[in-house]
């Protein structure tokens, strides 16, 4: 069964909890919104699509995902325009990619019909939670876990589709300074590295955890093998402008294929900047840094949509990077993505989509 807009029941909320928000102080993730979208895939087929009023869920003690992580989510965001109308960046490319994820982690797949449906059904019912500021926006979580009550390792038959959402402000409120990691690793070749699945997260908390101790905020993965090529940095892809070019790690098994850093690649070569998808050795960077030749490293997602970083950290030396002027490359991508997604900017490339 495909659920579409119309198939879906709807319980609207007795009782806001809007009114609540401070709009002015926008935590990231704190408050969540009015309702949530769920459907549930049982016996090959998705089925019971709802929105109910936002609320705990009732799960057995052996459900499935809380002991062998089959479990996905997406990342996007709801922005609104002038006008007070909802948009949407790329949707399509984030059910895209949450099919990707689910095939890799052996799950069942959303149909295009049942991921849109419940997502604009749900902006619509929540679109007063759509904040107007500069630099807000309304962050969307969809995400699915194997929901068997069964203790035996094989994929589950059965999964929780669920979406809801919640107004958040800047994820970083300064540039952080970030630690080339030469231990640790995120992903490796032939693993899930490339899947926007629980497991990446969880590996990642320790490493970072102890760079946030030595004072930084996040790190530049490097690869499994050698430690010397650039992956990512923290929940982010990583790119770097560095001698009049845009340079970054080329999309492959380890890792995740980034919507904004996808964005990013295609608005460079749309004004004509030398895009470069390749792997990066971190002493070129260094190397590029020490000569004046790195204009920039910033991280490029959904969360942060361009960070710039501050510092570089890299086998116990502090590498400062030069502060973004209003005219560079990576200013100018800021604001047209934000003018983009925000309808100010004419969207050449058929990216934004009215709810």
């Amino acid at each position: 069964m495909i659920a579409e807009a119309q198939q879906i029941e709807i319980q609207p909320t007795t009782k806001s909890r809007l009114q609540e928000v401070d709009f002015n102080n926008l935590v990231f993730g704190r408050n969540i919104s009015d309702h949530m979208f769920i459907a549930e895939y049982r016996d090959g087929e998705w089925q019971d699509a709802r929105i109910v009023p936002y609320g705990d869920l009732s799960l057995s003690p052996v459900t499935a995902a809380l002991h062998y992580g089959q479990a996905i989510f997406e990342g996007m965001k709801a922005y609104k325009n002038e006008e007070g109308e909802v948009l949407l960046f790329r949707p399509t490319d984030n059910w895209k990619r949450m099919n990707r994820s689910a095939e890799r982690m052996c799950m069942a797949t959303i149909p295009e019909e049942l991921f849109m449906g419940g997502l604009t059904e749900l902006l619509r019912l929540d679109a007063g939670w759509v904040p107007s500021a500069p630099g807000t926006s309304l962050y969307v979580r969809p995400y699915m876990f194997a929901a068997d009550a069964y203790l035996g390792v094989r994929p589950s038959d059965t999964y929780y589709f669920i979406i809801f959402t919640c107004p958040v402000g800047s994820y970083y409120a300064n540039p952080p300074k970030v630690k080339v990691e030469t231990q640790y690793i995120r992903a490796a070749e032939g693993g899930v590295g490339a899947a926007k699945c629980a497991g990446n997260y969880a590996a990642s908390l320790y490493p970072t955890k102890l760079a946030q101790q030595q004072g930084y905020d996040q790190l530049i993965w490097t690869d499994a093998k050698e430690h010397a090529f650039i992956e990512e940095s923290g929940t982010m892809n990583v790119m770097f402008v560095m001698d009049g070019k845009l340079v970054t790690p080329a999309v492959n098994d380890t890792i995740l294929d980034g919507i904004t850093r996808k964005s990013i690649v295609e608005i460079a070569r749309h004004w004509g900047v030398t895009v470069e998808e390749r792997k990066i050795d971190i002493k070129e960077v260094i190397q590029a840094l020490k000569e004046g030749r790195l204009e920039a490293a910033f991280g490029a997602g959904t969360a942060v949509v361009v960070s710039p970083f501050s510092v570089i950290g890299y086998e116990g030396t502090d590498y400062e990077l030069p502060a973004v002027k209003e005219d560079s490359f990576v200013a100018r991508v800021s604001r047209y993505l934000t003018d983009l997604r925000t309808g100010k900017e004419e969207d050449a490339f058929g990216w934004t989509m009215k709810v």
